[in-house]
């Protein structure tokens, strides 16, 4: 049975090591202009939204660690700058912990986490294929 809710690609997530230095190939080159250059402490990142297609269209995000020690940086250190997940929006994240916990899929969070975005869990790249997937309720 599949997760109930599952609405759109809200984001393509891209590690990076500057997100000034990014934006000149994302803003300057592509023409994507960000909608939000802001620093999230509680995730130890600083993003920038570049969005495409309008306002329910998918955005690329770009991801910079405040602290190389951080899971953005050790992913850094490992991989260098690249995709980093795939970002799903569900109607409810609640009922899609729930489901992915009874089917046994290798969700990374008990309950759900405050994001940039709204609420949010991830499930392990192991259980997708070597993809790390958020899934996110956003607010409002």
């Amino acid at each position: 049975m599949p997760v109930a809710g599952l609405r759109r690609v809200d984001h393509i997530a891209i590690a990076v090591r500057e997100i000034d230095a990014a934006l000149t190939f994302y803003r300057d080159t592509l023409g994507i202009m960000p909608s939000v250059v802001e620093d999230v402490p509680t995730e130890g990142v600083r993003i920038a939204f570049l969005p495409l297609g309008g306002p329910d269209g998918t955005k690329i995000e770009l991801i910079q660690p405040l602290d190389p020690a951080n899971s953005i940086g050790r992913f850094l250190e490992k991989h260098g700058e690249g995709q980093h997940h795939i970002c799903l929006e569900v109607d409810d994240i609640d009922a899609a912990l729930a489901h992915l916990q009874a089917e046994g899929a290798p969700v990374l969070d008990s309950s759900p986490r405050i994001s940039a975005e709204g609420r949010a869990i991830f499930i392990h790249p192991k259980g997708a294929h070597g993809v790390l997937i958020e899934l996110v309720q956003r607010e409002g």
